[in-house]
């Protein structure tokens, strides 16, 4: 892909204050992220948005508000641009309807408003790129391998690493069990029924995700056009979880284990590196910290497995 004209992102944390699914870290990292992206990979402030559910916030994390942001993100861009989209925040897992799905579960993000937005939100984001640009994905949740739907695999749940014996700090994984959700929708629509489609439809109406408001045929032919543009780093492999880490060790501040994995990988290395080789940076940051039970993973077409992160320009 050419180097691009213009750089692009949207960063969302969601921590889910004075709930009971609160986390601590993900608006720490996507903030961290913003200065990154212009400190180092060149990224305009103007052209950075940042949705986060923080007490005050003008613009919450909803599943609309994310979507209309990501929209937006892909209508500006053009052949060569450098778009980026880092989520921090729950994930979950919802029954697939799909034949011979690995994992028998379809993967989302977790929104603030439980908007879910599915693996198919993704899918046509990334079918709506403009030949030539690029969409990077980072998701810092539960379940997020697998995100975008159809992407080929890279690094993926075949890749193991060795256990060791590293002191984990204090943690709570990234994620809303999918019967908590449908709890919490149930109490929103007072519909009793298991499928969690006609909850959101009924609550959300159009602004669902495409994965509820389509029928099957049509959702089916979200197709990846080969080789397409999308690149996700997940947190995690689809069947795990990520961490969301405690600033009550070490009286440091939170963060999300794989954020700050990245965080680390870039602060060790200044020169340029491909996705690939940040993944496996980043597993191997995990590992020395004793995170056996999260493997990040990476989903993109040959070419950008080897492409640089983020299209960093030469120093």
């Amino acid at each position: 892909m050419d180097m691009g004209n213009k750089r692009m992102a949207v960063l969302v944390g969601c921590n889910y204050p004075n709930t009971r699914n609160e986390l601590h870290g993900c608006i720490n990292d996507v903030l961290t992220m913003k200065e990154v992206l212009v400190k180092r990979f060149g990224f305009d402030l103007r052209s950075v948005q940042l949705l986060t559910d923080a007490p005050g916030s003008v613009v919450l994390p909803t599943g609309a508000n994310i979507k209309k942001a990501l929209s937006h993100m892909i209508d500006q861009a053009e052949a060569g641009d450098v778009l980026f989209f880092h989520y921090s925040g729950h994930g979950t897992r919802i029954p697939s309807v799909k034949r011979g799905h690995p994992f028998r579960h379809d993967e989302a993000i977790v929104p603030c408003d439980f908007n879910l937005i599915t693996d198919v939100d993704f899918r046509q984001l990334v079918n709506r790129l403009p030949k030539g640009a690029s969409l990077t994905v980072l998701s810092d949740s539960c379940h997020s391998g697998g995100l975008i739907d159809k992407e080929k695999e890279q690094i993926g749940p075949r890749a193991t690493i060795t256990t060791n014996n590293a002191k984990v700090p204090s943690q709570s994984p990234k994620v809303i069990p999918f019967e908590s959700i449908l709890q919490h929708l149930t109490s929103l629509t007072n519909i009793n029924t298991s499928d969690i489609g006609t909850h959101l439809l009924e609550f959300f109406g159009s602004d669902a995700s495409l994965k509820f408001r389509l029928p099957p045929l049509e959702r089916d032919q979200f197709e990846s056009i080969n080789p397409d543009e999308g690149i996700l780093l997940s947190g995690c492999q689809a069947n795990e979880t990520s961490a969301d880490m405690s600033a009550n060790e070490g009286g440091g501040k939170s963060y999300g284990a794989f954020s700050n994995a990245v965080q680390m990988v870039l602060k060790e290395h200044l020169g340029q590196f491909s996705n690939k080789q940040l993944v496996m940076m980043a597993r191997e940051v995990l590992q020395a910290q004793g995170f056996e039970q999260q493997h990040p993973c990476l989903y993109c077409s040959d070419q950008n497995a080897g492409a640089t992160f983020l299209w960093q320009p030469e120093c």
